[in-house]
């Protein structure tokens, strides 16, 4: 099971449906990881942006305007959830050196993340799904089942942990209690907060780049909303599967969505290109098509006789493709190498009075 993307912004635990909605917090320690804050703690709602703390700022601030309501009904709560993330980015740097002592790990590049929330049906008003899990330099750590009301782990190194855990009953139903019920409340305030924002739709450019004339083409879909969307190719009205790469949904700096999907070119045909067309389709039925001609495609390499190719685009085809800045929104993509040695961790609780954070996670040492 994977726990977190995102060196891309994650793109972690979609909602599934137009009337899902997401609540998610996300605890990143960094050690060693140039030009990468030590720590950053980041809310996102429907896989937007909201909230904003890391150690280089050191300050929690609100990424939508609609956030600034939360001040109607509490004028303190930024600076107060300022105040807490101080001391939380003393406890996770802590927590991370602690980690490496107990896997004899002396150096190199350290990740410890911490994912919480929940998911709720706008439509029915039911908990769709809630989330608690550890992971640490690539791999799953620990999670919280809810189905069983228990900590599992897929690492033999966490198992002293989950005993630990698994044995604190208390706080195992604390915990169940905020992931069902004082996650989705605030969930609620938040989407009541942002609806005009959260619920708009809107459809994307499509463009056709090409690097090379080897190259595959690419289908770049940019600027839509929300991220429930598909992109693929089709040829006489049929999806193709084949010759066909797939790229992620990957976020934009001003809250919208890009995605890219590959046609390999090389049995292509010249007449056939007219039967070949990309197809993005957004939840609810919206569409828009893109027709595959080449005099659309927009290339940086050259024809014979030097000059650029017709469709050429300033400053290259990679620089249509936005880039996403990884301390912007502070994930890191888990690297895949298991963790060596023991460890024993525990959670103890913070206020819940945000719907933020009611627990905070803990590494103590082995007991």
């Amino acid at each position: 099971m994977q726990l977190f993307l995102a060196l891309c912004f994650l793109l972690g635990i979609p909602s599934g449906a137009p009337d899902i909605h997401s609540l998610k917090y996300f605890f990143t320690a960094a050690s060693n990881v140039p030009n990468f804050p030590e720590f950053v703690n980041v809310g996102l709602v429907d896989e937007v942006e909201i909230s904003h703390y890391d150690s280089n700022t050191r300050r929690k601030v609100p990424k939508q305007d609609w956030m600034n309501k939360v001040t109607e009904e509490d004028p303190e709560y930024w600076e107060r959830y300022t105040e807490r993330n101080l001391g939380r980015q003393q406890t996770f740097k802590a927590n991370i050196e602690i980690l490496k002592q107990h896997l004899n790990q002396t150096g190199g590049v350290h990740i410890y993340q911490w994912m919480v929330g929940c998911e709720w049906d706008d439509e029915t008003d039911e908990v769709v799904n809630a989330f608690d899990q550890d992971g640490y330099d690539g791999e799953d750590f620990i999670s919280f089942d809810l189905k069983t009301e228990t900590w599992i782990t897929p690492v033999p190194q966490a198992v002293p942990t989950k005993h630990k855990w698994n044995s604190n009953k208390a706080e195992m139903d604390y915990r169940k209690h905020y992931l069902t019920t004082e996650c989705v409340d605030w969930l609620k305030k938040y989407v009541e907060f942002g609806r005009s924002s959260l619920m708009r739709k809107d459809l994307p450019s499509v463009s056709l780049l090409q690097k090379t004339p080897s190259s595959p083409l690419t289908c770049h879909a940019t600027g839509f909303y929300p991220d429930r969307a598909d992109l693929f190719w089709k040829k006489d009205e049929e999806e193709l599967h084949e010759d066909v790469v797939k790229g992620e949904i990957l976020p934009n700096h001003d809250g919208s969505f890009q995605m890219s999907v590959d046609l390999d070119l090389s049995g292509l045909k010249d007449e056939d290109w007219g039967r070949y067309s990309c197809v993005f389709h957004l939840a609810g039925g919206q569409e828009v098509s893109k027709r595959l001609d080449k005099r659309d495609i927009r290339t940086n390499w050259k024809t014979n006789d030097g000059g650029l190719h017709p469709g050429a685009a300033a400053g290259g085809v990679l620089g249509a493709i936005a880039v996403v800045v990884l301390a912007g929104v502070g994930f890191i993509i888990y690297k895949k190498k298991p963790p060596q040695g023991s460890s024993s961790t525990s959670k103890s609780d913070t206020s819940s009075s945000s719907g933020e954070e009611a627990m905070q996670s803990m590494l103590k040492t082995s007991s």
